[in-house]
């Protein structure tokens, strides 16, 4: 038994190559991948995503035989200014292993998949040099989300937390020149940057609270400290939950900060799937898991992120009954079942939260590769058409331009099938029991929320029936979708392993077994199980049964031919038009926030920037030259000219003590 102890502790003290092994995978692909070749340089990089895996896996096992938690173990010293002492610790507990577990496992599925995607990708935008680059990003984003999910401080966490927020620019703007006028993808990346800018002013801002309240940003010393005292203690604690807050709100693209996850579709399909639905945009619920007990602290903190958490769900499922573009729609579904997550750590259901998180993680990954699929097909079609203008620009993400594709990719549309079926709640598939967690502890918090939540749930049913009847079923409505055909396995099977995972990922948390629950609450204390109800379970599933009904009733029951209008529209009219148009929030921060900043920068412009900053650089370039012109002039390299100033400078001296 103590030898079983001592090699679990030794295990644990593995945590650091998480992060190294992802490190090592892009040095290598940096300095030689190039000359490695395509599958060499891919491979490396899946190899060293499935490395970290292995060790986060060992961690779980050897963290199972060690439940004293947390294990915090030092690999270096970083700051240590008066009573400011920051080291890079690594923490180990159930919910980082859980996080690392979800970032690396869906990380290296997606790495593989790539392997093939990217094949294909930089050879369509004829640029192959590229390819080892995607995968240099690619490990730097597992790397960078392996320090955020494994830090034991506030500012380690920060600092991976900034790290994928660079990864996601880069991404995102993968291919920078494409888009709209050549630069819609460059503007794609820069909103996503800067929206994310605004979020992480509340997470350093809040540091700075937790440091003058606590004393400290470890975490260990931080949860310690207790319920601060006094009034004033009380509004810290509100301020820094409302500021992380702010700060989630930005990562996990929540109100109003959400408008730059849909432009984030602009970066190649497996970014899609690994940064904005698996992994980085879900920091944001695992800061707030991470931080419970300071939201334990606050007086009404939880209950803003409820709402928020809430209220975003609903609004960006109305969204994505009008969009046609299909990422555009698994984009706006991302931020809905995100709107869940937070919903439910707001309300105090982390284990519910992070629940929905992994089984969201499995099928929301396997709808966005499925649609990579599916893009990557049809454009086979749309090239080897023979009827087809290829000088004119075709849309292959365009779900009017498709249908009958559950014909010609049979793997991809059982394997969407299951991720939509998942997504939409239907039992006994994974996302059926992370959702209905989180709608039983609604229905106990809040009613208006709990209603709120299956409104959203219904919706999301119905956009997901609307998007594979009109992918998968009736006619090829052009003759790109009637040429497609499958991926290669490299690209199908990680789609298969997902579809598995999406139905058996329910298992992490059955009711009255509650895996997930146990093993959470190791490190999340007072936290308490969802008691299951079998009439809130027969509701959520008549909610999606509805949902789908109802996209059958308007999507499947005639065959929609290209040109038609949308068959909801018909029946909407304007509130279909205000879905369509998101609800003009861009046209709304345009208004009010982009355009009068740009004037406002127009305006001053001359008087500040031109004349008062660079008059006042070039100012002192000129006094420079004119200094050294002047100083220059003592320079004149005659002897007799030094040996006069010696001559004055002795008589200076002289008269100067004579007349003291």
């Amino acid at each position: 038994m103590l030898i079983e102890t001592i090699t679990s502790v030794r295990i644990l003290q593995l945590v650091s190559w998480v992060v190294f092994f992802p490190l090592i995978g892009l040095l290598i692909n940096l300095v030689i991948g190039r000359k490695l070749g395509e599958r060499l340089s891919g491979g490396i990089a899946s190899l060293a995503s499935g490395l970290a895996f292995v060790t986060a896996f060992l961690l779980l096992v050897s963290l199972n035989s060690n439940p004293e938690a947390p294990h915090v173990y030092r690999l270096a010293e970083w700051i240590n200014i008066g009573s400011l002492v920051v080291n890079w610790d690594f923490r180990v507990d159930t919910l980082s292993v859980t996080m690392m577990l979800v970032v690396s496992g869906v990380g290296t599925l997606i790495h593989v998949y790539a392997i093939g995607y990217m094949h294909a990708d930089v050879r369509l935008n004829k640029d192959p040099e590229r390819y080892t680059r995607f995968f240099i990003y690619m490990n730097l984003f597992i790397m960078m989300m392996m320090i955020l999910v494994s830090a034991e401080s506030y500012l380690m966490t920060f600092i991976g937390w900034e790290g994928v927020g660079l990864c996601s620019y880069l991404l995102i703007g993968f291919w920078f020149e494409k888009g709209k006028d050549g630069v819609g993808n460059a503007i794609a990346a820069k909103k996503a940057f800067i929206t994310n800018r605004v979020g992480d002013f509340g997470f350093l801002v809040a540091m700075f609270m937790i440091f003058l309240q606590f004393g400290s940003l470890d975490f260990t010393r931080v949860f310690a400290a207790g319920t601060p005292t006094g009034e004033l203690g009380k509004w810290v604690v509100i301020g820094i939950s409302l500021f992380l807050l702010l700060a989630v709100t930005g990562k996990s693209a929540q109100l109003p900060l959400f408008v730059w996850l849909p432009d984030a579709m602009a970066g190649p399909t497996p970014v899609s799937a690994l940064i904005h639905a698996a992994t980085m945009v879900t920091a944001g619920v695992y800061l707030v898991a991470r931080s419970a007990p300071i939201f334990a602290m606050s007086a009404f903190g939880p209950d803003a992120v409820a709402w928020v958490g809430t209220i975003t769900a609903l609004f960006a499922a109305t969204i994505a009954i009008g969009q046609y573009d299909i990422k555009k729609v698994l984009a706006y579904s991302t931020i809905s079942q995100l709107g869940f997550m937070v919903a439910a750590v707001g309300m105090g259901a982390y284990v519910a939260g992070m629940f929905h998180l992994i089984t969201h993680a499995f099928f929301k990954a396997l709808l966005f590769l499925s649609a990579g699929s599916v893009i990557q097909g049809v454009e086979y079609g749309h090239h080897h058409a023979q009827h087809v203008d290829h000088h004119v620009e075709f849309d292959p993400q365009d779900m009017r331009n498709l249908g009958g594709l559950s014909r010609r990719m049979k793997v991809t549309f059982w394997v969407y099938l299951v991720g939509a079926l998942a997504l939409a709640g239907v039992a006994p598939l994974a996302g059926f029991f992370s959702k209905d967690e989180i709608v039983t502890f609604a229905l106990g918090k809040h009613p208006v929320m709990f209603g709120m939540l299956l409104l959203a749930a219904f919706f999301t049913a119905f956009y997901m029936t609307r998007q594979v009847w009109m992918v998968f079923f009736g006619n090829a409505r052009t003759e790109a979708a009637e040429g497609a055909k499958e991926n290669p396995p490299v690209m199908t099977v990680p789609l298969i392993v997902l579809a598995v995972l999406s139905i058996v990922g329910g298992a992490l948390n059955l009711p009255h077994v509650e895996t997930l629950q146990h093993w959470l609450e190791r490190t999340i204390h007072g936290v308490h199980p969802a008691e299951f109800s079998f009439v809130v379970a027969g509701v959520s599933l008549a909610v999606a049964f509805g949902g789908i009904l109802s996209g059958w009733f308007f999507y499947g029951r005639k065959h929609w031919e290209l040109g038609q209008v949308d068959p909801l529209k018909k029946l909407l009219g304007p509130v279909f038009t205000v879905f369509e148009r998101k609800w003009w929030v861009d046209e709304i921060y345009n208004v009010f926030v982009l355009q009068p900043y740009k004037d406002a920068s127009a305006i001053l412009a001359e008087p500040i920037d031109q004349k008062l900053i660079d008059g006042t650089a070039n100012g002192l370039g000129k006094l420079t030259g004119l200094v050294s012109r002047g100083l220059g002039l003592l320079q004149t390299g005659f002897v007799r000219t030094y040996a006069l100033m010696i001559f004055i400078g002795v008589a200076a001296i002289l008269g100067y003590l004579i007349t003291r």
